[in-house]
């Protein structure tokens, strides 16, 4: 009965979810209703999905509005009528237009003008599907106006958007957050009503009860509408689903591919080989997912006709088919990788091929992509209000202090002794975080649908330039829309950029196929790299906790890192499963703890589930569920979604088959346990032999081109460190590293031998502009000779030369820097800049008598670290006070179980809580001679020493040792003082 109901993806107007709007229908007694969001059709398919649990008949539809104020609501007669609207909807988006007065003519839709605006505009001619919309409130106008004689146009439109006083104080917080105004100053007319509330029907019949004819209009729209969605078991394949003319081809395409890729990859195919690939072929025949392989197989040639890197993973990297055709670049059966986690019979969904490229060419992968097929779409998802935001947000529009802010956001509060508006603020925000807060893009799906998008949601135009949909991956799955991933990674293009470096800077170098990678695996001096932990830069494996791993393992080979790619992750290191698996890696003995049955399933990892598919393999091998029951299981377990209680019943059907085979209960909950910690958390294996892959060809970099690697990291961002920390690798493979200099530097940092340049770009608040201008002129007219040179050929303000002066960018002059800046100021004016018009004659310039100027190597340093966030000279020399003999960090092997004293410089530290609500901190540092070492800080220590900023430490501790790693477990530390800025020293003597 009610045809306008937001649910919270009416953004920031809206205040509760689609299952929420079902219970209030069902509450008061509705055998129908229509979701209509403002401007969105975020909840439209949800709700039809959710609708029919409740005994509710699904409309949806759309409430169009130029801001808050409705033009419309159009209702959706059919699926080709819900097409219509999200057509319309979505070319207003696009154009960000608004929209007219009046609805286009969309033939399977309703459109419902609300009262007000009828009146308003004295709209008097309607098409035959066009209704004027009557709500309680406007009643009493409408037994004074002229529209009453409109009797057959005349239907109910009460809007729900409220279900009590509490959602509308949270609706109008929701409205001055939008409009980023204080509460008391939110305008009236950008706020709903108080009485957007759905009433009983009793209370409907009643406020109607002298006009039956407009319920009766109403049931009769609602009694015409039918919208149909095939959810879960009952959705088909909407992906496209014939990739060139028609089904039987794409078949043959996929097995001549096959046979003409198969002797590139098996030379010599054995018959294992050969029937994996009938097999698999087989499966994907049957399961239609013939063109889901043809599409990113078209996508990979196109990358590679572009010469663009790319790595391929996912489950699909479990499939020899995909390995054969250059999807992935996997051997599926030199690891063992296994058929059922990529496709078994029971199977719905394609396989996921997750698809990474450079940062730098993805864009255009995917405009490929947009070109190549007609029905495509990025996939959308909700950016969430979290809690300190929240708080934020609300204690502005309260008109907090800042202060009072701050406390709240950071948690650090007493609630009984908070205000009242404090105590609003929380309140409030618990209400409201986990709203969705704005649509943005998944990280890198993309929808190639075959038929069209609108079928199924509208779309907005984000800054990316390609159409997006207002849905989710989770209902897409649901309906049966999968994506491809084509996700952008920094490490592909540090292994190109360092090949390009590398011929630039040592031309005569050889440099091995970096596509070889079995050169790689077999390598001494690489798998040395790993088993030390001497990782840096390298791309998924350089943190301090891989480092940490590595030397536990003595990791040296593929197959070793590829365990420990997956070991790492928070599922199997939470249940306890990586400290066993080091258990039996490391000591063959402590392999005959695992039982038989889980040895014999899990073989290749000591009986220890480490990967994705491992729960794959115990759920039907040792507990006998079937395969698509496993599957159910895993998809549960990995984060995926899946119906409500199915996860229950099968842990039922487990613990009952397990019981059945006589198992101990100790070991049923024993399994059971693992499998429930890899929740959201698991790779599959051929997920981690594909990075793997790429790690070998970092590091084979790294190993015999270390100064061009590490340049090239730096260039693509970095990793997980910060920049100092990439300069001091850099520095302790051999390179000198340079402040930015005029004449060498370029925006990125530049290599020339064993000298490393950075880039003009690390300057903070130097503008592009003058980058291009610098760069431009030194290109076209050479080297700059002088300042005076480049006063005359480059455009500059006094502001933006000072920066370059300051970081001592003209030290080629031989000039102090002190010195060229006062010329600089001479020179130039203050408040113009120098003219852009080239010189006939170049007047000569003046130059002038200056004083000494005295130079101090911290003046230096503090100008760095203003310019560049950090000083190119060791942390170490700039300290106050002379350091005492201590440990060295490669000693510490000499002082297990001993107490002793580091010196050490903080690049990281990792705060991780306790089972028993508490924290604990991991630290990395550098020692004075460049190596690093890692701490533990337990909670006492934790707490009373917490490493939240960084600086030198003089630290104390206990060194341990596990499997030869070695970390000290810190009982103080002791922040060093730095020497200060001589010039404020001076400037505050002399304000004295």
């Amino acid at each position: 009965m009610f045809l306008n109901c937001h649910t919270w993806f009416s953004l920031r107007y809206g205040t509760f979810s689609v299952e929420d709007l079902c219970v209030l229908a069902k509450k008061n007694g509705m055998e129908a209703i229509a979701v209509t969001d403002i401007n969105n059709t975020s909840a439209c398919m949800n709700f039809v999905k959710e609708a029919s649990a409740f005994g509710i008949k699904p409309l949806i539809g759309i409430d169009f509005r130029n801001g808050v104020s409705q033009q419309y609501v159009g209702i959706a007669r059919n699926n080709i009528g819900f097409r219509q609207l999200n057509e319309h909807l979505s070319a207003h988006l696009h154009q960000h237009s608004a929209f007219e007065d009046n609805a286009p003519d969309l033939s399977d839709c309703y459109i419902i003008y609300p009262f007000e605006k009828v009146v308003k505009t004295k709209k008097k001619h309607f098409r035959k599907n066009e209704f004027i919309g009557v709500s309680v409130e406007t009643l009493r106008q409408l037994k004074f106006s002229t529209y009453l004689r409109f009797s057959h146009k005349l239907i109910l439109l009460q809007t729900v958007s409220f279900r009590n006083k509490k959602d509308f104080n949270a609706h109008r917080l929701l409205r001055a957050i939008d409009k980023n105004t204080l509460l008391s100053k939110l305008p009236r007319d950008e706020e709903g009503s108080i009485n957007q509330q759905m009433i009983s029907l009793q209370e409907i019949h009643k406020a109607f009860e002298d006009y039956p004819f407009i319920l009766n209009n109403t049931q009769n729209l609602i009694e015409s509408c039918e919208i149909k969605f095939g959810f879960g078991k009952d959705r088909l394949n909407r992906n496209l689903q014939i990739y060139g003319k028609s089904k039987q081809e794409d078949e043959n395409l996929l097995k001549k591919l096959c046979k003409e890729n198969l002797p590139k990859r098996y030379p010599e195919a054995s018959q294992v080989v050969r029937d994996r690939i009938e097999k698999e072929l087989k499966a994907i025949f049957n399961l239609g997912f013939v063109s889901y392989f043809l599409i990113n197989y078209d996508i990979i040639q196109y990358a590679r006709s572009k010469n663009y890197p790319y790595i391929g993973r996912g489950s699909g990297a479990n499939s020899i088919v995909a390995y054969i055709i250059g999807i992935t670049n996997v051997d599926p059966i030199e690891l063992d990788l296994y058929f059922e986690r990529f496709l078994n019979e029971s199977r719905k969904s394609p396989p996921d091929f997750d698809i990474d490229f450079s940062w730098k060419d993805r864009q255009d992968v995917t405009d490929y992509i947009f070109r190549r097929h007609k029905n495509t779409a990025l996939m959308g998802t909700y950016v969430t209000f979290k809690r300190r935001a929240v708080v934020r947000e609300i204690g502005k529009v309260f008109g907090l202090p800042k202060e009072n802010i701050d406390k709240l956001s950071a948690g650090f509060f007493d609630f009984e002794q908070l205000d009242h508006l404090e105590q609003l603020v929380i309140r409030y925000s618990g209400l409201i975080t986990g709203f969705p807060n704005y649509l943005s893009v998944h990280s890198g799906g993309i929808l190639i649908l075959n038929d069209s998008v609108y079928n199924y949601s509208g779309t907005f135009m984000p800054p990316k330039g390609f159409a997006t949909v207002q849905v989710d991956m989770n209902i897409s799955e649901e309906v049966g829309i999968h994506k491809f991933d084509i996700l952008a990674q920094r490490g592909l293009s540090k292994i190109t950029d360092a090949i390009e470096i590398i011929k630039q800077n040592q031309p005569e170098a050889h440099i091995e196929d970096i596509d070889n990678v079995a050169v790689f695996k077999n390598d001494p001096e690489i798998n040395n790299l790993l088993r030390a932990g001497d990782c840096m830069g390298v791309f998924y494996i350089e943190s301090p906790a891989m480092r940490g791993l590595f030397q536990k393992l003595q990791t040296q080979s593929y197959l070793e890192l590829v365990a420990a790619s997956s070991i790492i992750r928070p599922g199997v290191s939470n249940g306890g499963m990586k400290e066993e698996y080091i258990q039996r890696h490391r000591n063959p003995q402590r392999r005959r703890q695992a039982h038989p049955v889980l040895y014999e399933i899990l073989a290749e990892t000591y009986g220890v589930m480490v990967y994705q598919e491992d729960v794959l393999k115990v759920a039907h091998y040792f507990a006998g569920l079937s395969f698509e029951e496993a599957d159910v299981l895993r998809r549960g377990m990995s984060g995926k979604k899946t119906s409500k209680g199915q996860i229950d019943k099968i842990e039922r059907k487990f613990r009952d088959n397990c019981r059945e085979r006589g198992y101990d209960v100790t070991l049923i909950n024993e399994v059971w346990d693992q499998i429930a910690s890899f929740a959201g958390y698991a790779f599959p294996k051929g997920h981690s032999a594909s990075y793997a892959v790429e790690s070998y060809q970092s590091l084979y970099l790294k190993r015999y081109f270390p100064l061009e690697f590490m340049v090239a990291a730096l260039n693509n961002g970095g990793g997980f460190y910060d920049v100092e920390t990439y300069i001091q690798e850099i520095r302790k493979c051999g390179g000198i590293v340079h402040a930015p200099c005029i004449n060498n530097s370029d925006h990125p940092n530049v290599i020339r031998g064993r000298d490393i340049f950075l880039g003009f770009a690390y300057i903070k608040e130097l503008e592009l502009k003058v980058i291009q201008r610098i760069l431009e002129n030194r290109q076209f007219f050479g080297s700059f000779r002088s300042l005076d040179d480049f006063i005359d050929r480059v455009e500059i303000s006094i502001d933006q030369l000072s920066l370059l002066l300051k970081i001592n960018a003209f030290r080629f002059t031989g000039l102090d820097k002190h010195h060229l800046l006062w010329k600089a100021h001479f020179k130039l004016n203050h408040n113009k800049t120098n003219s852009t018009q080239a010189l006939l004659f170049r007047t000569p310039h003046k130059d002038f008598d200056l004083p000494e100027f005295s130079f101090d190597f911290l003046v230096e340093a503090y100008d760095q670290m203003e310019l560049l966030g950090f000083p190119l000279c060791s942390h170490f020399d700039l300290l106050k006070n002379n350091l005492q003999p201590t440990v060295k960090a490669k000693d510490l092997k000499n002082y297990i179980g001993k107490e002793i004293s580091i010196y050490g410089n903080l690049i990281t530290a990792k705060r991780t809580p306790t089972v028993n609500n508490k924290y604990m901190y991991f630290g990395t540092f550098f020692d004075q001679h460049n190596d690093i070492f890692d701490t533990v800080s337990f909670p006492g220590v934790a707490e009373k020493y917490p490493l939240r900023s960084k600086g030198i430490f003089l630290c104390y501790g206990k060194v341990v040792e596990e499997f030869g790693y070695i970390a000290v477990n810190l009982k103080w530390i002791s922040r060093q003082e730095t020497a200060g800025d001589p010039r404020r020293t001076e400037r505050s003597r002399v304000l004295k």
